[in-house]
């Protein structure tokens, strides 16, 4: 008789064990599921900042402008407004445009090619102001400086042309 009540005291132990077990469990889960949701929130509220603002959240800097030279020999200059490992998103976008001179020059003359600074939109086909540009076309990336030519030349045609 001593062991039947043994082994019924052992299989009521076992049987609280396990309950305590499976609440610690559900504990567990339940903690890691509210985790999950605050992280997901959080992740959320800093893409909206980023989107909706200048605050560089997600360590891109709105206000910079970048250089962005492409395999095809040409560059663009603009802001980067996202930047992954398919694509990089540009916009407020200008290019350097090469204006030969018509009259033609002595033949012991080097003849001056003139640049000029164009914004994107204004041509035939009237692109949009933003490029999704393949990465495997950018060669690379630079950072421009606020006080170089073509920053300045950016600025003064901002200043100069209406807002639409």
């Amino acid at each position: 008789m001593d062991k039947k009540v043994t082994s019924d005291i052992k299989t009521s132990d076992s049987k609280i064990i396990t309950k305590l077990v499976g609440k610690k469990k559900n504990r567990f889960f339940r903690w890691l599921n509210i985790l999950i949701i605050i992280v997901v929130i959080i992740l959320a509220v800093l893409g909206g900042i980023y989107k909706f603002t200048n605050w560089n959240v997600l360590g891109i800097n709105k206000s910079e402008w970048q250089a962005v030279f492409l395999s095809n020999g040409q560059v663009y200059f603009g802001q980067i407004t996202k930047n992954t490992k398919e694509i990089v998103i540009l916009e407020d976008i200008y290019y350097l445009q090469v204006t030969k001179s018509l009259q033609p020059a002595e033949s012991n003359v080097d003849q001056q090619n003139e640049l000029s600074l164009v914004k994107l939109g204004n041509e035939l086909h009237g692109p949009e102001d933003q490029m999704k540009i393949n990465r495997a076309h950018i060669l690379f990336i630079e950072s421009l400086k606020g006080d170089g030519k073509v920053v300045r030349a950016i600025q003064k045609y901002l200043e100069e042309t209406p807002v639409k």
